[in-house]
């Protein structure tokens, strides 16, 4: 008996299953087609987006045409967005914004190239090396951040201890007291997070790299430059490409590294757009500016993301066809 119950209850959910590119026959005979079994399937993916990215844009967007605070919000139309085309200052936080990226971005991609070049040749205890990348990017951010934060410290700081000990410096000198020497120091932090990854990343495309090319560039003669310059790099071009703009556009939304080391300061030096975003929509309970400054950062990241697909696509056809 128990034998039979157990036949008949596979047989039972052998009928409920889906044939191939069919609908599970339950819901088959419940009236379900297939393309209702479809949107059935990706019901809870399309609410989750629309809970978590597209009402909160839509808010954001609502918010941008009023002068929303604590007190209350009317429509205003356009009146924030004309008032940040007529900030300069403004434009400073746009071009310092760039200006961070640009550096941040750029010194990842060397390092991590460097770095990944290292970890992928033949050397003893290379594992170990691996291993050793990677708590840049592993530990939070706020940890790591605290930890720079002693490093900068200009009276009992490593760094300003070892440059007054090497006659660098004559005396304790505050890293993030200062306003250039804050942005490099926001800079240095951020290529510490960022570049294990980058690392990481480039590492897997040049192992992805047929040995066979290697093999016959060697035989021909071609120097380890040589080879690095005409073999690794145009094969792992995708890769750098995808890194390169991905890792612009993670870096244009980094907010913890600076407001931890500084909160935007000296004098505003190290205020980006999302800083900046930060102070005036919840420090200053602007809402609707706030909104504005979002707008902005949204459009920015919507054209990185549009550049990003169009370079990917145009280097996948061409190493796809083998043609320019």
């Amino acid at each position: 008996m128990g034998l039979f119950r157990l036949r008949r209850g596979l047989a039972r959910s052998a009928a409920d299953m889906p044939a191939p590119g069919g609908t599970p026959a339950l819901l088959k005979a419940r009236g379900f087609t297939d393309g209702q079994f479809a949107w059935l399937l990706i019901a809870p993916a399309m609410l989750f987006i629309c809970v978590i990215v597209v009402w909160p844009l839509v808010e954001t967007f609502r918010l941008s045409v009023t002068d929303a605070n604590l007190g209350g919000e009317s429509y205003v139309g356009l009146e924030n967005f004309r008032d940040l085309a007529d900030s300069s200052r403004f434009y400073k936080i746009v071009g310092r914004t760039f200006l961070w990226m640009f550096l941040s971005v750029s010194l990842k991609l060397v390092i991590g190239l460097a770095g990944a070049t290292l970890l992928n040749a033949a050397v003893p205890g290379r594992a170990l090396f691996r291993v050793l990348v990677m708590p840049p990017w592993v530990i939070p951010i706020a940890i790591g951040c605290l930890g720079w934060l002693w490093l900068y410290n200009g009276h009992f700081g490593v760094i300003a201890g070892a440059a007054e000990r090497v006659g660098i410096i004559d005396g304790p000198f505050e890293f993030l007291a200062y306003p250039n020497s804050a942005f490099i120091s926001a800079i240095i932090t951020d290529v510490w997070v960022g570049t294990p990854m980058v690392t990481l990343f480039f590492l897997a495309g040049m192992q992805g790299v047929s040995r066979d090319l290697y093999e016959a560039a060697y035989v021909d003669g071609a120097s380890r430059w040589y080879r690095f310059r005409r073999i690794t790099i145009p094969q792992i071009l995708p890769v750098i490409v995808s890194m390169a703009l991905l890792s612009a556009i993670f870096t244009f939304n980094s907010f913890e590294i600076i407001w931890i080391l500084t909160e935007g300061g000296p004098r505003s030096a190290t205020t980006t757009l999302i800083v900046d975003t930060y102070k005036v929509a919840i420090s200053n309970f602007k809402f609707g500016e706030g909104a504005a400054r979002a707008v902005v950062i949204v459009a920015l990241l919507s054209a990185f993301s549009l550049l990003y697909l169009i370079v990917l696509s145009r280097i996948n056809r061409r190493y796809a066809t083998g043609k320019k």
